[in-house]
């Protein structure tokens, strides 16, 4: 039983981490690894996806699209979707997801021409019925609050009764 050096292959690694090869793509040994992209990438594609489409869809000649405002992007992994939420101040919320989703092909060819990433992804349109559901929660509020008021008043009424 003696001493065992280390076998070359250590050693090999060891060195090939300290220098990083050319081109962005580090070598371990006889392993390759990519060069590790942003974290925040998804969100920052997404973020320059909305605002973009919030430019591209005042130019859609479609009557079924009035004002619209692009709430937010959700992108996959790879980047070969997206789910576009939006919000509509005038006309039906159906008809002009209807004619969004007719439109998405022609806002894809625009979006390609000013995103300069390989894959432009595949666009699903989604109205956001976060502010309608904001809007009932707080008119349920409201109700229970003035509910609750009036069983206070209620209470007193009675208290000032009974003493």
């Amino acid at each position: 039983m003696g001493f065992t050096p280390a076998p070359p292959f250590l050693f090999a690694w060891a060195n090939a981490r300290a220098k990083p090869a050319s081109g962005g793509i580090q070598i371990y040994g006889n392993i390759m690894a990519k060069k590790r992209t942003s974290p925040n990438r998804n969100v920052q594609i997404a973020d320059q996806i909305q605002r973009d489409l919030s430019e591209l869809v005042r130019d859609v000649k479609d009557p079924r699209i009035g004002m619209v405002t692009m709430q937010s992007v959700e992108l996959t992994p790879d980047y070969a979707h997206a789910k576009v939420y939006f919000t509509t101040l005038t006309g039906d919320p159906k008809e002009t997801e209807a004619g969004l989703n007719h439109a998405a092909g022609h806002l894809h060819n625009l979006l390609f021409k000013r995103l300069h990433i390989h894959t432009v992804p595949t666009l699903h349109f989604h109205y956001d019925q976060t502010v309608v559901r904001a809007v009932e929660m707080s008119k349920l509020i409201d109700e229970a609050n003035s509910t609750r008021a009036k069983d206070d008043e209620e209470d007193k009424a009675d208290d000032e009764k009974g003493a």
